[in-house]
């Protein structure tokens, strides 16, 4: 398995597969529990997005600069997800993945695998990625997962302005993330 993610890696990717189902808004969360969006139109949010911050994992360890993540919806109602990063040596790393979105067709809940397609019934290969903030145009994303441990912020650019990303971080601290934690990340002037 390539190292590289998310959903971000979204990050972020997902099915139609409930494509069908009725629309049914999401249980009230516990108290302290992550909030997502209340919808997201997975068609809309396929295309590029670039990486403006992350909280540091262990699977970007080779990402020095560029990260992005490219989601393309799939005949059979999955997502692929095709993360790349410039590494140290000037070279992209690429990861490959497959994505499906859990619940109703507006659900913003979301697995992402990087693990081989023989190894999808097994469970624990699927990480949870959920959009936890998103702005009206499509433009600029939060996505985690339950226990607040992964936080990527994504955006349709390569930059964000400073006003809408400080606004970003301000709902996010609402949500209980550590700010400090978040790493903001390079990009090159030759994307």
């Amino acid at each position: 398995m390539k190292h590289l993610s998310l959903a971000l890696f979204l990050c972020l990717g997902w099915t139609a597969a409930a494509a069908q189902s009725p629309v049914v808004s999401p249980p009230a969360p516990a108290p302290g529990a992550l909030r997502t969006v209340e919808a997201l139109d997975v068609p809309r949010y396929m295309g590029t997005w670039y990486e403006i911050a992350k909280y540091p994992n262990w699977f970007q360890k080779k990402c020095l600069a560029d990260t992005r993540a490219a989601y393309q919806l799939q005949a059979g109602g999955t997502v692929k997800v095709t993360n790349r990063c410039r590494k140290a040596n000037g070279e992209f790393d690429e990861a490959v993945g497959e994505a499906r979105q859990i619940g109703a067709a507006t659900s913003p809940r979301l697995q992402v695998r990087f693990a081989p397609a023989w190894l999808s019934l097994l469970p624990f290969v699927w990480g949870d990625y959920w959009v936890v903030d998103l702005d009206a145009q499509y433009q600029l994303v939060a996505v985690s997962e339950p226990q607040r441990e992964y936080l990527w912020v994504l955006s349709r650019t390569p930059t964000v302005s400073e006003p809408a990303y400080d606004a970003l971080l301000a709902r996010l601290k609402a949500q209980g993330f550590d700010l400090e934690r978040l790493e903001r990340t390079r990009q090159t002037p030759s994307l």
